[in-house]
């Protein structure tokens, strides 16, 4: 049995997403990936969060359990087969820099080794990091064994201030802000220096070894893109999103063709004026987060974006898509239906029909 995609699709998907980015495609996108159950695959576990730390697993076994769960998928709409690489954690360039990995709860978090003044905190690129050498080794399994036909996401890098904030602490970092500004600028800097190489390096081999680049947003783009974020900026007011943030993440959006930022929580919406105005940002995704009214109730978010020019990626469910399509416009919406199982094919189907999404 093979994965059920072609040359033909994926014309189709860099046709399609270009026009998307681009902003003249006239329909939203829409993926909805239907999965079957798969028996027997022994005693190798689907790589994910719970299970990145098990290195005993050679990279080929790794892949050969992933095709496993992808010949048993079917692509509708604007899908395609990936690999999410958010299974070593959000933010994986702290455990770069020497931060810890723990996924001992199921999931996966990071912790600074010590504690570490701000003054004496420099870093480089780490070249032998058992976790870089970890995701690179898996990338060429992979591209050995699809030869292309598979999307291989780019990890989740993390925000240059999340980063920063796991190996310092959020509340010394917070303080730092007010008593160490410009060390707190020199550190971050280098580690968005650090942050682009480790980007390249990934991006290198993917651009040899498969059609495009996507991320755990599950956006498709033929050139390099990546969906940037501060979730630290909860914490901080608009003068400091400015002085800290707003320069760096402007810096990343123009080095990067294609972006789109990961709007986190209420918090960040005072945030939302200045992130429109980046010129080089070309999407937003707005997560209004646990416990908060549902994406559909947050019309007037939407409108600013709308407003604004940018495309958006779509939260929720089917109900708050259509509701938020409906008032704002179908075009330039980005909605990911998720992975389902072979029972919902046919109201996948109507969703797609309905925003003619279907080829």
């Amino acid at each position: 049995m093979s994965i059920r995609f072609t040359e033909d699709d994926w014309a189709r998907m860099k046709e399609t997403y270009g026009k998307w980015w681009n902003q003249t495609l006239d329909r939203p996108i829409i993926k909805a990936t239907l999965q079957k159950e798969v028996h027997g695959q022994g005693d190798i576990p689907l790589l994910s969060q719970a299970t990145c730390h098990r290195l005993d697993i050679s990279p080929e076994d790794v892949i050969e359990r992933i095709n496993a769960e992808l010949e048993q998928q079917e692509y509708l709409g604007d899908a395609f087969p990936m690999i999410n690489f958010d299974v070593f954690g959000p933010g994986i360039v702290a455990a770069f820099l020497g931060a810890r990995l723990d996924n001992s709860s199921g999931n996966v978090w990071f912790h600074p080794t010590g504690d570490m003044e701000l003054k004496d905190m420099h870093y480089e690129f780490q070249e032998n990091n058992v976790w870089f050498c970890r995701i690179k080794d898996i990338y060429y399994a992979a591209a050995k064994k699809w030869k292309g036909n598979v999307l291989m996401g780019m990890p989740d890098l993390g925000g240059v201030m999340d980063i920063l904030a796991t190996l310092r602490g959020s509340e010394n970092l917070l303080y730092d802000l007010y008593d160490e500004p410009d060390e707190v600028k020199r550190v971050s800097r280098e580690i968005q220096n650090i942050w682009l190489r480790y980007y390249q390096e990934f991006a290198d081999i993917l651009m040899q070894t498969g059609p495009g680049f996507t991320d755990w947003t599950g956006l498709f783009c033929s050139e390099p893109s990546y969906v940037v974020q501060c979730d630290f900026s909860y914490m901080i007011s608009p003068d400091m999103f400015r002085e800290f943030v707003a320069e760096d993440l402007t810096q990343l959006c123009t080095h990067l063709p294609r972006t789109l930022y990961h709007l986190d929580g209420k918090g960040e919406l005072p945030h939302l004026p200045q992130l429109l105005q980046i010129q080089q940002l070309d999407a937003v995704q707005w997560c209004p987060g646990d416990g908060a009214p549902r994406p559909m109730e947050w019309m007037d978010v939407y409108g600013q974006i709308r407003q604004s020019g940018k495309n958006m990626h779509i939260l929720g469910d089917e109900t708050d898509f259509r509701a938020i399509a409906g008032e704002v416009g179908a075009k330039g919406l980005y909605f990911n239906a998720g992975l389902r199982p072979y029972s919902q094919q046919q109201s996948m189907m109507q969703l797609l029909s309905e925003f003619q999404a279907i080829e």
